[in-house]
């Protein structure tokens, strides 16, 4: 196996509506991004030919390194207490995600974090007993590494896009000096992943069984379309304003967001502030307005630059635009460094 020369670093961030590549100064901060690539859709069969506008032809049988994000249909991130006594023992652990979680763990790669700030927990410390639990189906893992060695992109690290998120997220809330909690929401197809952010950790992380698929019907029956497949065309066309049907649209997902923020409430005393979208289609800015509107609270406005300087990662002259696309917050978290320091746990 050869490698090509190590002089730049690269990033590649696949989520389920865009992928996202690039070339910077160093794989680790402080890094300089000297060039961004980023296309709809496609993910990760056409990665290689992404990669090859950011980082130019490779030659055969050479492999170039990146850190890499990936963001599987069956991602599994979920807040849970734990006994910190118990920590350390495997079928414990293995009980709650099978009987809280329904999860399969014989069959996944999953870690345990902190939930208040993200650090690996240590089986054999006295950790706290908030955590957040992160993973995947192993052959998950297995075919997105497959992919990415034949497009030529060796992982110097593979991670769920969405866990670098929440870090960045958590890292930003507290730049801003954000101390009202914050929806953050990835809105699939399928599914709508749903959590609650803090500049002092997750306090809710949960999935929703109703995401863009089902506004489909919604929108056929509205606009009196011949089928949903000319709905779902139409939706994702960007050529349709769907600002005045968007309450009705969102009525399935809207129902479970306010469950959970309900027993989000209740439980903490503490109301939502702010909604932000990290994973929405590109031209649906509707969506996240009538969510936040219906919801009573603003949209969450990020300013990364500040968090980015905070990080040590600069962006390259004419590189960056004005104002950074929220859709670029999952390359940059995989940039950042969202481990605490050695520092602030002995503050702690």
């Amino acid at each position: 196996m050869l490698f090509s020369g190590k002089s730049s670093g690269y990033f590649v961030e696949i989520n389920e509506y865009s992928s996202l590549v690039a070339r910077t100064s160093s794989l680790t901060a402080p890094l300089v991004i000297e060039k961004v690539e980023e296309v709809a859709g496609q993910g990760l069969p056409a990665i290689g030919a992404l990669f090859d506008k950011v980082a130019g032809p490779r030659r055969a049988g050479t492999y170039r390194h990146a850190v890499c994000g990936i963001s599987p249909e069956r991602r599994f991130i979920r807040r849970a207490s734990v006994d910190p006594k118990r920590a350390k023992e495997t079928a414990y652990l293995e009980e709650i995600l099978t009987t809280q979680f329904r999860a399969e763990p014989e069959k996944m790669i999953f870690a345990i974090v902190s939930a208040t700030d993200g650090s690996l927990i240590d089986p054999n410390s006295s950790a706290g007993k908030e955590v957040v639990f992160c993973g995947s189906y192993t052959e998950d893992f297995v075919q997105a590494q497959g992919t990415l060695l034949a497009a030529g992109i060796y992982p110097e690290r593979l991670e769920i896009g969405s866990v670098g998120i929440l870090g960045a997220m958590q890292g930003v809330l507290a730049t801003q000096d954000i101390k009202t909690p914050t929806l953050v929401l990835e809105i699939g197809r399928e599914t709508t992943n749903c959590y609650i952010v803090t500049n002092t950790g997750v306090d809710l992380a949960r999935p929703m069984p109703h995401g863009i698929n089902s506004m489909i019907p919604i929108a056929q029956k509205e606009m009196g379309l011949r089928d949903e497949e000319a709905a779902a065309k139409l939706l994702f066309s960007n050529t349709f304003d769907f600002t005045g049907m968007g309450p009705n649209l969102v009525k399935r997902v809207l129902k479970e967001l306010q469950s959970s923020i309900g027993f989000f409430e209740v439980q903490t005393g503490q109301s939502i502030g702010q909604l932000y979208c990290s994973v929405q289609p590109p031209g649906f800015t509707w969506l996240s307005s009538t969510l936040a509107s219906a919801l009573g609270v603003s949209q969450l406005s990020l300013d990364l630059k500040p968090w980015l300087a905070k990080q040590g990662i600069k962006f390259a002259p004419g590189v960056c635009p004005e104002v950074i696309p929220s859709s670029w917050l999952g390359l940059l978290s995989l940039m950042a460094n969202n481990q605490p320091s050695p520092a602030s746990h002995e503050a702690k």
